[in-house]
């Protein structure tokens, strides 16, 4: 392959892409006139000096040198890591303006994927921008040539993990302890055997921050290194367990069993849940998403809802407090037992959990027959489409459905209108990710007349 040409160039951004670069097209006159080019750093509106990094059969991908001619919503990052950690990508464009932009990507997925359109477009749901972060994985790679042992998030070309001193989207707990992080792994024997620090916080109980920290390693630790750990989480009040294999293996070192929960007030619920596990990243967007969910899900008395992939019972459990019944499904037997541990714990005898791989055929599973009133879905990125062609939508009377990714929303959202006749009602974007790409979205649908 020839090499790519590294003279800068011109280029005026008309749009931005859904992973946040800004879009361009060759100008007139050169050889590839037309043809789309991805710039990093760059936004709608502006006049960038750019020079090439990729080239592929459609499109080329640039990065910013210089902007000669800056939108008026463009304003400066807050990090300095900003352009080189891959953790975040819309650092430089204005907070009301991210969230505007994603609204639009999930409008635009809606129509060119699935064909359709919402009959009313939601409010935009935000929270904090800044220190939301309370779920995450720090790569961690010790590099001879600089001496020294780094700990962040990848790159934007990650090959390379971001040597990063803190980082203001992680809570503040974590993300003012990057650099200690990177000391304390520097200083142990095992530095080039921990190739991942995972990080998870509940709510603060006496004695213990609720901030845990999972130390991966590829060899046993020596006595040396576990009493450095041992030291940093006193010294930072974080409770540090160790993972030398499989998730199986995660285990506490310090204390010897900290407790993690963290409170959904509004509903008088508390969720207990293991390092690893799944927690929505964002808590005070995750209580506002909760809110609206149950609101536009509209369960009346006496009614019987059918939670799908519903992890600890984040939404099952709220619910739980007016429904009669919610039985949840999730794919992981860990979360299934601890969604139960979850009911018991909060006395929510009318909230029930199976687990069954939802991908998969489901004509065996007994709750399959139960008969409900209202559905809420929050899937993976994959969506919900194999359980949504098998299950019986007949008798249902709403379909709330929670996205990570819009593409697949927009998809599912196509099949329950064009072939089930269902009416796409509202739509909207949730700001669970601040600075990133990242669409979160929620979308209610209305079954057919009769």
């Amino acid at each position: 392959m020839a090499r790519i040409d590294q003279t800068p160039f011109e280029l005026e951004i008309t749009d931005l892409s859904h992973d946040g670069r800004g879009v361009a097209r060759r100008p007139e006159g050169h050889a590839h006139a037309g043809k789309t080019v991805f710039v990093a750093g760059a936004l709608p509106g502006e006049r960038v000096l750019v020079q090439q990094t990729g080239r592929q059969r459609s499109f080329d991908e640039a990065r910013t040198l210089e902007v000669l001619q800056a939108s008026p919503d463009r304003v400066a990052p807050r990090c300095v890591h900003f352009g080189t950690c891959g953790g975040c990508a819309l650092q430089h464009l204005d907070e009301t303006k991210q969230i505007h932009a994603k609204q639009r990507v999930l409008l635009e997925n809606l129509e060119r994927i699935g064909h359709v359109a919402p009959k009313a477009v939601l409010e935009p749901l935000v929270d904090t921008a800044w220190g939301y972060r309370r779920k995450g994985r720090f790569s961690v790679r010790r590099v001879e040539k600089k001496g020294k042992t780094l700990v962040g998030f990848r790159e934007q070309d990650p090959r390379f993990v971001a040597d990063l001193a803190e980082c203001h989207t992680v809570i503040p707990l974590v993300g003012t302890k990057v650099a200690a992080l990177a000391a304390l792994v520097d200083a142990m024997d095992a530095r080039r055997d921990i190739p991942q620090v995972e990080f998870i916080a509940g709510d603060p109980s006496p004695g213990f921050r609720g901030v845990a920290l999972v130390f991966r390693h590829l060899q046993p630790l020596s006595d040396g290194d576990r009493e450095r750990l041992v030291a940093f989480g006193r010294e930072h009040g974080v409770a540090i367990f160790l993972q030398p294999g499989g998730v199986d293996s995660v285990h506490a070192l310090w204390p010897d069993d900290p407790r993690l929960a963290f409170r959904l007030p509004d509903w008088d619920v508390e969720l207990l849940f293991q390092p690893l596990d799944f927690i929505q990243v964002n808590a005070g967007l995750n209580a506002r998403m909760i809110r609206r969910a149950i609101e536009l899900l509209d369960v009346q008395p006496g009614e019987r809802v059918l939670d799908l992939f519903c992890g600890l019972g984040n939404f099952t459990l709220p619910l739980a407090r007016t429904a009669a019944e919610v039985v949840g499904v999730e794919g992981d037997a860990g979360l299934v037992r601890r969604a139960r541990d979850n009911a018991a714990h909060n006395d929510l005898p009318g909230a029930s959990f199976h687990a069954a791989d939802l991908a998969k055929d489901l004509s065996g599973q007994p709750w399959m027959r139960g008969g409900f009133d209202r559905l809420l879905l929050d899937p993976p990125r994959s969506g919900a489409i194999e359980v949504l062609r098998q299950f019986p939508l007949k008798g249902l009377k709403r379909i709330v459905y929670v996205s990570c990714h819009p593409g697949s929303l927009a998809r599912d959202a196509g099949y329950l209108v064009n072939e089930r006749g269902w009416t796409l009602q509202a739509a909207g974007v949730m700001d669970m990710f601040p600075h990133t790409a990242h669409v979160e979205s929620i979308a209610v649908f209305t079954p057919p007349t009769l």
